[in-house]
């Protein structure tokens, strides 16, 4: 094997690419990991990131939302398990070979949603959404944020299991949209 990129060969190549497509398909088993780990985190709420995320992506499916935002509802806070500053756009980057670029918005910003619920308890703007107003996503992005993230924190909410999800967790992140 090389020891510098620039003294590599097509075949080292060949051979780095066959090595990492096992690790790529395994993105559904990561995704469930990492909400699983997100059980043990409360961050100050009434409940875990885990219960959140389910309540979340249960409101999402009960509501009829489609399979996508259902998908979104429950991974959207799984930056959290590696840092909570910038959670959205952790997410976001890590889910963007897997969705549309609408979700991928919607993820990457939703903390500027959620601003308008909380934001005036911390002395920040509470309409950082507004610069959002004239994108195609935006739409969905106040449906998600208002119906059912920020209501997402009932620790008596009856959630929809993790298993139920694992199908919907397992079609889109099977195979990334592009490699």
């Amino acid at each position: 094997m090389f020891t510098r990129m620039d003294q590599s060969t097509e075949q080292e190549w060949q051979h780095i690419s066959e090595q990492h497509m096992p690790h790529i398909f395994d993105m559904p088993n990561r995704i469930i990991n990492m909400l699983k780990e997100a059980e043990q985190l409360t961050l100050g709420f009434g409940t875990n990131q885990l219960h959140h995320a389910l309540q979340t992506a249960t409101m999402a499916r009960r509501a009829g939302a489609d399979d996508e935002m259902i998908l979104i509802s429950l991974i959207h806070d799984i930056g959290k398990v590696i840092n909570v500053p910038n959670h959205g756009q952790i997410a976001a980057e890590m889910i963007k070979p897997y969705v549309s670029e609408d979700a991928y918005h919607i993820i990457r910003t939703h903390q500027d949603f959620q601003g308008e619920h909380y934001y005036h308890y911390m002395g920040k703007p509470q309409d950082l959404r507004k610069q959002y107003e004239n994108e195609s996503w935006y739409k969905k992005a106040t449906e998600f944020t208002d119906e059912w993230d920020q209501a997402a924190f009932d620790p008596d909410y009856k959630i929809d299991s993790l298993e139920s999800f694992e199908p919907l967790i397992k079609q889109f992140f099977g195979a990334p949209h592009t490699i």
